[in-house]
């Protein structure tokens, strides 16, 4: 399955993407409130998905992701990240992630190509729901800080 292939792709080259990644986020102004929160964290938050995305994708249910990226929405708030730069890296995450495919993978034909654009959609909605809940993250922790 080209799925499959591909998630094996992305997982063994975790280490890679994640450096990669990690130096986007901290030389870009989109996300400079990320050069406050320390390198093995980022890596740590990195690495998670990378090293894991064939659960992520296609074991994870819907309420896996809303758990995970609410506390993460709720982290990054509390360290000082604006919500336009945690979806800025969230995007920049995506955009190296699919930069990282085009270099790497080679489609045989029609079929292959299909399946590759099938994946490709299924990471983008893991994304996208990813960053809802993390702004939903953001969005509750800011409405208890005006609270207390």
């Amino acid at each position: 399955m080209v799925a499959n292939r591909l998630v094996r792709l992305i997982e063994s080259h975790s280490e890679e993407l994640a450096d990669g990644l990690i130096k986007k986020q901290l030389t870009s102004e989109r996300t400079a409130a990320y050069r406050n929160i320390p390198a093995p964290e980022l890596k740590a938050a990195v690495l998670e998905v990378y090293t894991n995305l064939g659960d992520w994708l296609m074991t994870k249910t819907e309420s896996d992701i809303e758990v995970r990226y609410r506390e993460l929405g709720a982290r990054r708030l509390s360290q000082g990240v604006p919500l336009s730069q945690f979806m800025s890296s969230m995007l920049l995450t995506k955009e190296h992630l699919w930069a990282f495919l085009r270099r790497e993978s080679v489609s045989d034909g029609a079929l292959q190509l299909y399946g590759e654009l099938e994946f490709l959609q299924t990471l983008t909605n893991f994304y996208d729901r990813a960053i809802y809940y993390a702004a939903l993250g953001y969005e509750a922790k800011a409405k208890a800080a005006r609270v207390a």
